[in-house]
């Protein structure tokens, strides 16, 4: 059993812990500026962390290297657009929208914060990211799969619909109480690799996956960040508390490994598959 141990950046044990979020390089207006490049996340995500009493840092895509976890106490792996089916051995549907940057950088954060032990959350496209670093696979179009558009009603609204989580599972101690939650995906998880599915909707589509192997590696395929309960986020925070302040096995990171999940080839992360029923 390790001591926890601080930052050691001057800041005393108990200093919010820092929560990575991934973000996104989007054409963006304001002022008098219209379509300018610019590294954003919704501001949603900040909030939620905030709120749950941590320090949200905004992450560029990046794939250089992964040593910014080494200042980070968790990560969270905000949505947005599609994961190159390249990354899991597929052509791209005509429908699928990549963003590479994103998956290169993304993939960079996820091997170095596993290899530091950081809890990590993944949000809607950040959960089939992490299926993919796990040797896992995606649908690329759901609705081609479950027959309907319910998970994605229409461009820029919400779905909602029942959910239910694996007893003594992860999702199931942190979402206790949750049977609904929001949708606005078009793609899902149809091989979680060496994840364990915990969580499905009433039509049998992936809305939670877990290492059952780590302290705190769970996605969710739905946005709580714009739940008024954000219980994921919430819990990540709490995660990354445990590590800095107290928890048995609190412990600051040191050495760092370069990525190697998530290849072109469809090559993930290394771990033991699981399966929860």
């Amino acid at each position: 059993m390790r001591a926890p141990q601080s930052r050691n950046l001057g800041s005393p044990v108990s200093a919010r812990p820092l929560i990575g979020i991934s973000a996104y390089v989007e054409p963006a207006d304001w002022a008098v500026w219209r379509g300018v490049p610019a590294v954003l996340v919704p501001a949603a995500y900040v909030r939620a962390v905030t709120a749950a009493g941590g320090r949200a840092v905004v992450l560029p895509p990046d794939d250089v290297d992964g040593e910014v976890v080494a200042v980070l106490d968790g990560l969270l792996l905000a949505g947005g657009a599609d994961v190159g089916p390249g990354r899991y051995g597929q052509r791209p549907d005509p429908r699928t929208e990549e963003r590479p940057d994103r998956d290169a950088g993304e993939l960079t954060l996820l091997t170095a914060a596993l290899a530091a032990e950081l809890p990590v959350l993944g949000v809607c496209r950040g959960m089939q990211l992490l299926a993919v670093a796990y040797g896992g696979t995606l649908h690329q179009h759901l609705p081609d799969v479950v027959g309907h558009e319910a998970h994605r009603p229409a461009l820029g609204v919400y779905g909602s619909h029942p959910v239910r989580f694996a007893s003594g599972s992860l999702a199931a101690t942190v979402l206790a109480g949750v049977d609904r939650v929001n949708s606005y995906h078009h793609q899902a998880v149809a091989d979680p690799g060496r994840l364990s599915v915990t969580g499905w909707a009433e039509d049998g589509v992936v809305e939670a996956v877990e290492d059952p192997a780590r302290q705190f590696v769970l996605g969710v395929q739905w946005h709580p960040e714009n739940e008024p309960d954000p219980r994921p986020i919430t819990a990540l925070v709490g995660a990354a508390g445990q590590r800095i302040g107290g928890g048995c096995d609190g412990h600051r990171p040191r050495a760092l490994v370069p990525p190697v999940g998530g290849s072109a080839h469809g090559q993930g992360l290394s771990g033991d598959r699981r399966s929860t029923a």
